[in-house]
């Protein structure tokens, strides 16, 4: 099943980083279930010549579980993906082995050195959805707790993500799936609205 809001993993696709984590325990499966749901009806809605404009409303928790099933295939070097909301905000948290994100591509660059080995990667984003298009301006990126100067942050993304992934930038604009015409990130939840 493709995840149909990919406003809420954009975050974490500019560091070329994926999930590999497995959803644990009953409580799990259960968000799981409800995001599965809810993503269904959202793809069968967008299939309509008339979608539905009741608004769907995914919460932090569902994407999270849904992120954690292993339903999704992403890039190698990612131990762990969680998305917290924010009105307007997206803050992603993964634990990311840069060498496999940079497999294949060296780099001379000493400003890129410190993307190699294995860190903690926070990046926090202004994202939302409107007029059919989504968008995702990041403010910071931070490794271990440090922040990333935006120019190493620009030159990382030119060298290692965009030869990927051409439309993902520090400021990234995409359409959105399934006639979604909104989706406004709150707090712990987004909002979808089709037309």
């Amino acid at each position: 099943m493709k995840f149909p809001f990919p406003l809420v993993i954009a975050v974490p696709l500019l560091l070329g980083v994926g999930v590999v984590a497995q959803s644990q325990g009953s409580a799990q499966s259960a968000l799981t279930a409800s995001a599965d749901r809810k993503i269904a009806q959202i793809e069968h809605n967008g299939r309509l010549a008339h979608p539905d404009q009741v608004p769907t409303r995914l919460t932090e928790e569902e994407i999270n579980a849904y992120l954690a099933s292993g339903d999704l295939e992403f890039p190698a070097g990612v131990k762990s993906v969680q998305l917290q909301g924010q009105p307007g905000v997206i803050t992603g948290h993964a634990r990311v082995d840069f060498d496999q994100v940079r497999a294949g591509h060296g780099t001379s660059n000493p400003l890129l050195s410190m993307f190699s080995g294995v860190h903690n990667v926070e990046v926090v984003a202004h994202a939302h959805g409107a007029g059919h298009q989504g968008f995702v301006d990041v403010d910071t990126v931070s490794l271990d707790g440090v922040e990333i100067p935006r120019f190493v942050l620009q030159l990382f993304v030119e060298k290692y993500i965009q030869p990927k992934y051409p439309g993902i930038g520090l400021q990234s604009r995409f359409p959105l799936p399934d006639k979604i015409d909104t989706a406004v990130v709150g707090a712990h939840q987004v909002t979808l609205t089709q037309k």
